[in-house]
C-alpha cells in the first residue's frame, strides 16, 4: 500500500481566526487546507456581525475560484473536488444573539454554523475561562444551547469555564465540540480543558481539536514530536473518532487586534499592566500552509493512516453530518 500523502486528504481546521484577504486564502490552499471553521465575530453584537457576515459573501463572491461558504459537510467534500476552500462561518462568542436566542435562527440561516459559548469572559449564556468563578450554563443559556441543537449550529466550547463547559454537554441534546484546546495536562493554561471535560465531550460523541497556538501549547520551544505524541496519547485515551485539530490561526493581523481580542469593550487598555502581544510560533508551525508538517507527524508518532485521515478532518466531518442538519422542526 502506498503511503498516505498530504494532499490525498480532506483536511478540515476546526478554527482560524485570520484577517481573511486573497492572500490568507491561498496560503489554506498552499497547506492542503479544504474546510474551516472562519471566525467572523467575537466581542461584536449582532448589527456589527451582520456587517463582518456580509464581508464574507463579498470575499467568497470576489474570490469564487478558490473559496465557496459551505452549509455542511458534503460542501466540504466537493469543495476537495473542485479544488477550493470551503469556509464555515463560525463566531468565537455569543454576543451576535444579544439577548434574544431567535437571533441563533436568524444566523444559521444567514450561514454561519458554529458558535463558542463564552469568549474569555463570563456572559448572558455563561462562565468562561478566565472568571475567577465559573456561574455554570445561565437559564438563557439553556435555551441558546437547545435553540442551536434545533437549527443546527455547533457548540463551541473552547473558551468556555469548565462547570458551563459540563452543564453544556449534558444540556446539548447531540455532541459538542471544543474547536481549539489541548488536555490541561499537556500545558497548564486556563485555556485549555481538564480530563473530565475531555471525557464527557467524548462519552456524547464530541470532538477535540487539538491546538497550535503558542499560548495553549507551551510556546514557540514545544516541538512538532511533543505536540503529535501529545494527540496520538489523546487518541489512545479517548478514542480516535473524538480527536481532532483547530490551530487557531491568526494570519495578517496587526498589533492591535490582539489587544482587541484581549479586552473588548469589557475593560480598558489601561487597565490591563502589560499590553498584549502575539506570541510567536514555533518554527515548525507558523501558519497554515504548514499543516502538511502535521500528517508527517502524526504518522511518526504512530498512528495508523486511517487515524491520521480522521485527524487531519474525516471527524469533523462525521460531527458536522451529525450536527448540521438539526433537530426536527
Amino acid at each position: 500500500m502506498d503511503r498516505l500523502e498530504h494532499g490525498d486528504l480532506t483536511v478540515v481546521d476546526g478554527l482560524q481566526i485570520n484577517n481573511w484577504d486573497r492572500k490568507v486564502l491561498e496560503e489554506l490552499k498552499a497547506g492542503g487546507v479544504t474546510g474551516v471553521n472562519a471566525t467572523c465575530a467575537v466581542w461584536e453584537g449582532p448589527q456589527e456581525t451582520l456587517r463582518a457576515v456580509a464581508d464574507w459573501y463579498e470575499l467568497a463572491r470576489e474570490n469564487s475560484d478558490l473559496v465557496v461558504l459551505a452549509d455542511n459537510a458534503d460542501d466540504i467534500r466537493a469543495a476537495k473536488r473542485d479544488g477550493r476552500l470551503a469556509v464555515l462561518l463560525g463566531f468565537q462568542n455569543t454576543s451576535p444573539f444579544g439577548d434574544d436566542y431567535r437571533m441563533v435562527e436568524v444566523f444559521r440561516r444567514l450561514g454561519v454554523r458554529v458558535a463558542q459559548l463564552t469568549y474569555n469572559i463570563q456572559n448572558l449564556v455563561g462562565g468562561a475561562c478566565y472568571d475567577e468563578h465559573d456561574s455554570g450554563l445561565t437559564a438563557y443559556g439553556r435555551f441558546i444551547v437547545a435553540e442551536m441543537n434545533r437549527v443546527g449550529m455547533l457548540v463551541d466550547l473552547s473558551h468556555v469555564g469548565n462547570r458551563t463547559c459540563r452543564d453544556a454537554i449534558d444540556a446539548s441534546a447531540g455532541p459538542v465540540a471544543i474547536t481549539h484546546a489541548n488536555p490541561l495536562s499537556f500545558v497548564d493554561s486556563p485555556r485549555n480543558k481538564p480530563d473530565d471535560v475531555i471525557e464527557a465531550l467524548a462519552a456524547r460523541g464530541g470532538v477535540l481539536g487539538c491546538c497550535l497556538y503558542p499560548n495553549v501549547i507551551g510556546g514557540e520551544k514545544t516541538t512538532r514530536r511533543q505536540f503529535c505524541d501529545m494527540v496520538a496519547g489523546l487518541v489512545e485515551k479517548i478514542g480516535p473518532d473524538h480527536v481532532a485539530l483547530g490551530s487557531d490561526c491568526t494570519r495578517n493581523w496587526s498589533q492591535d487586534y490582539v489587544a482587541w481580542l484581549r479586552n473588548g469593550r469589557w475593560r480598558p487598555a489601561s487597565a490591563v499592566p502589560v499590553e498584549p502581544q502575539w506570541p510567536v510560533w514555533p518554527s515548525w508551525f507558523g501558519g497554515p500552509a504548514d499543516f502538511p508538517v502535521l500528517t508527517e507527524g502524526l504518522l511518526e508518532a504512530g498512528l495508523p493512516e486511517t487515524v491520521v485521515a480522521q485527524v487531519l478532518g474525516g471527524n469533523w466531518l462525521r460531527l458536522f453530518d451529525t450536527v448540521f442538519p438539526g433537530a426536527e422542526q
